[in-house]
């Protein structure tokens, strides 16, 4: 059902390192997220497809991970990510539907197959361009993060305080506050 496959796609961003995502399965999920609406059809979306150790080295250093976790620069060597989806568009493309529509596609594919991952904006464009030769009238709008989830993400209610920032118990649970149904519709 498709309720339980949203419920259960969170954003990891802990793996099993040793569990290794193949090039096809990468190319598994672009093909399926291929194949989702996308904007006057006009389909600009392209990927970079990166799942060996050195490129994934590579392209972690151009990731900033959790932005609440102020000293946490991210998962520590042994729980990186196997896999990434560099999702690319030309210089001026106004891709921001597609983005959500294919990224999210993929999310909930990975999540089917037993995978997880983690959307990432904040990344050093310019840096990654660089290690993955983008020709100049291309830009990279969004990273994601593929592996095997290695932590626990757990929804829950936003508190009467109302803040919505996720957080990390004491067991490194990761808590996603989410507003209620009934506050939301309008």
């Amino acid at each position: 059902m498709i309720k339980e496959l949203v419920l259960k796609n969170r954003s990891y961003r802990r793996f099993y390192e040793d569990k290794k995502i193949s090039m096809d399965t990468l190319k598994e999920l672009v093909e399926i997220a291929h194949n989702t609406p996308s904007a006057a059809n006009k389909q600009p979306l392209r990927y970079k497809l990166v799942n060996d150790e050195t490129g994934n080295d590579k392209v972690f250093e151009c990731l900033g991970w959790a932005g609440y976790f102020k000293d946490w620069d991210g998962p520590l060597k042994g729980e990186r990510p196997t896999g990434y989806v560099i999702m690319i568009t030309k210089s001026g493309a106004n891709s921001s539907w597609d983005e959500g529509i294919a990224g999210q596609t993929m999310l909930l594919a990975a999540t089917q197959m037993g995978m997880g991952g983690c959307f990432i904006g904040n990344v050093d464009r310019e840096k990654l361009a660089k290690i993955i030769e983008l020709p100049q009238d291309m830009i990279i709008k969004l990273v994601i993060a593929f592996g095997y989830p290695k932590e626990e993400v757990v929804l829950e209610e936003i508190l009467s305080d109302g803040d919505y920032k996720y957080y990390r118990d004491e067991n490194q649970v990761h808590h996603v506050p989410k507003v209620k149904v009934e506050d939301i519709v309008i």
